[in-house]
């Protein structure tokens, strides 16, 4: 099958002048010569496409491939991750992971955590800082945490997210405002332990592959899994490590709940942590998890799980062939 590779590669970010921050959620060279080759070696033919606008020239010549490994993470606006997905769909191309809607719902991680609790799963209290003056509506309890509503490997997270005060919440979300232009999420803060699920397939067929709890070594990791802890410090500040089966059935229920209420496909993760009373929250979704095979949060825990980079490929790959079959 001829598969088109469609994708933003950070070094082209970096060149334009983007920081490291700035470009994380984008892929490295590493990740799209990983994903090409195991594509490849299942016997399929592969072309790189690239980002949003070379996709368009494509299509608008005349030529398309048979299905797109979708890895787009766009530029701007909330439903930057929707855009290549739509488009796919507009031309009738089948594409890898969920579709346009439930991309442009998950980035949103207010609009998300409202879907979440419909569901009936818990998830922390919160609110959405769309200016500096809605902190003065707020009635939550502190400590509170901030982070941007709509952002991914984990940008805008840091120890200063954690808040213990009115003076601190203004000066965070002041920040936040400012650089990354959007909204602030701010949740309850929940003291407990961490942990992130692995799902693949879709629908009734969908299953979660192993969930994993983010450790943290020592103090200067602040208990939060920053930006810091994932791209800078990440082996001297975080290990990761199975869950107990006992703990794992009850994650594994929870994550069903959502990816099946969602209606997201493929594979992706899902983030969890446990209030003071020992009772797991949902965080986040992410359906269109970074694939980096040596870096990224979804190969780390097939690792642990005994999963080759190879087969979770390949799984993801089979679960978009059901669809293009059908």
């Amino acid at each position: 099958m001829k598969i088109g590779l469609t994708y933003d590669l950070q070094e082209d970010y970096l060149r334009r002048g983007y920081t490291r921050e700035e470009a994380a959620e984008f892929d490295t060279e590493e990740t799209i010569a990983a994903i090409e080759l195991v594509l490849q070696d299942l016997g399929h033919e592969v072309e790189r496409i690239g980002g949003f606008e070379e996709l368009l020239l494509k299509l608008t010549s005349g030529k398309r491939p048979q299905l797109v490994f979708n890895l787009c993470e766009g530029s701007f606006g909330f439903s930057r991750e929707a855009q290549v997905p739509a488009v796919l769909d507009a031309y009738c191309i089948p594409h890898t992971f969920s579709d346009a809607m439930v991309l442009a719902v998950t980035l949103h991680k207010a609009l998300t955590k409202r879907i979440v609790r419909d569901l009936g799963v818990a998830s922390p209290g919160f609110a959405v800082i769309e200016n500096i003056g809605d902190i003065n509506d707020l009635d939550m309890p502190f400590p509170l945490f901030a982070k941007p509503v709509a952002e991914g490997s984990s940008k805008g997270i840091s120890a200063s997210s954690i808040v213990y005060d009115l003076n601190s919440l203004k000066k965070v979300c002041t920040d936040l405002l400012i650089k990354y232009r959007q909204a602030v999420l701010v949740e309850e803060f929940l003291p407990g332990r961490e942990f992130t699920a692995g799902i693949l397939g879709t629908g009734e067929k969908a299953r979660v592959i192993g969930a994993m709890e983010v450790v943290f070594k020592h103090d200067d990791a602040q208990e939060t899994y920053s930006y810091a802890s994932k791209f800078i410090n990440n082996r001297e500040w975080v290990e990761y490590r199975r869950v107990d089966k006992e703990l794992f059935c009850l994650i594994e229920k929870k994550v069903m709940q959502v990816w099946r209420g969602l209606g997201c496909r493929d594979a992706g993760r899902m983030d969890f942590r446990m209030d003071k009373g020992g009772h797991l929250n949902f965080l986040e979704i992410n359906p269109l998890a970074g694939l980096n095979p040596v870096h990224g949060d979804l190969p780390i825990l097939c690792r642990l799980y005994g999963i080759p980079y190879q087969e979770l490929i390949k799984a993801i790959m089979d679960s978009a062939l059901e669809r293009v079959n059908q």
